[in-house]
């Protein structure tokens, strides 16, 4: 009986240090933090802000191009019919600015001086027929008609004279101020339309935003797009991002900056990078990572900006984030 309580005290004594040695190692575990993550997928419709018929799509499916290759081109035509149509307004709104700059003609003044001096001789006439029907009238020696046709006479001749000395003071002050800011605004209207024309035919011609890889060819030459319509996809090639979830307890493991390690499963390369943003907000576990275990539990997000891409690193493709410690430049 003593000898099978010894051997019971000896195996309890022997499972409480292999528990305690099972525990200290966990405790010490210095294995690095992982967390699993997807690269992004940046991609751009590209189109043309105008409308028009295609003329050109100068690459295919699959081309790399880089930023400011020219893509895709429309017809230019009616756009440089529309800019020449802008320049001609242009030009016949400066015209008439400076028309009511400058004022009157030396001749026209000329011409308003002389009708003045027509006037003058009229009126002067006039008068003199007035006065003598007057004289007349006072001997007997003419009709009250006649008086009354020399007066109507000499008052339309000082009316036309009146009229005469107007027109020349207007013609030697000018144009009013008034017409003067309306031709001026009319000139800048006119400037503002050429702008637009200028705009809209510079638009007929598709530029690279940036480099990429062109993943989709949606029109071909001859067709009639309208404004926005997309033409091409552009599938962006740097930078390359990175999002990745983690649990609020592991939140103090991935603080912007921190240098990580990332792995794929169709080579053996890693990849260097850092972690540049961590989303300030909560939010429940995505769905493309989501578990019934997982279901209610918050995560936080992160984007992890990889350093030195090539190929290996595509769009949509599933990497593993390795991080030894939180580590700030």
């Amino acid at each position: 009986m003593k000898k099978i309580l010894r051997i019971i005290i000896i195996l309890v004594v022997l499972t409480a240090a292999g528990a305690a040695g099972l525990y200290y190692k966990e405790e010490n575990n210095s294995a690095p933090f992982t967390i699993y993550g997807n690269v992004d997928i940046r991609e751009v419709d590209l189109g043309f802000r105008v409308s028009g018929k295609l003329l050109q799509m100068r690459f295919e499916e699959g081309q790399p191009v880089k930023k400011g290759d020219v893509l895709a081109v429309l017809d230019e035509e009616p756009y440089q019919n529309e800019l020449a149509v802008a320049a001609a307004r242009v030009e016949r709104a400066a015209a008439q600015l400076q028309k009511f700059e400058s004022g009157s003609r030396p001749q026209e003044i000329q011409v308003a001086k002389a009708k003045v001096h027509e006037a003058e001789a009229v009126y002067n006439n006039t008068l003199r027929e007035y006065n003598r029907q007057k004289a007349l009238f006072a001997t007997k020696s003419t009709s009250q008609k006649s008086l009354d046709l020399a007066k109507a006479s000499r008052d339309e001749a000082k009316a036309r004279l009146n009229s005469a000395n107007e027109s020349l003071a207007l013609i030697k002050e000018g144009f009013r101020s008034e017409d003067i800011l309306v031709s001026r605004k009319s000139l800048q209207e006119a400037k503002a339309q050429y702008k637009v024309a200028e705009t809209m035919l510079k638009d007929t011609t598709l530029e690279a935003p940036s480099d990429g890889i062109l993943i989709t060819r949606i029109h071909e030459p001859g067709t009639i797009i309208a404004a926005g319509t997309s033409v091409y996809t552009l599938s962006l090639r740097n930078p390359v991002y990175i999002r990745a979830y983690v649990a609020e307890p592991d939140l103090g493991k991935v603080a912007p900056g921190t240098n990580v390690e990332i792995t794929t499963d169709s080579t053996d390369t890693a990849y260097s990078g850092k972690i540049g943003f961590v989303s300030p907000r909560a939010e429940f576990t995505p769905k493309n990572v989501e578990t019934a275990d997982l279901r209610t539990d918050l995560v936080y997000r992160l984007r992890i900006v990889a350093q030195d891409p090539d190929n290996g690193l595509r769009q949509g493709m599933p990497v593993t984030i390795h991080l030894a410690e939180p580590q700030k430049d």
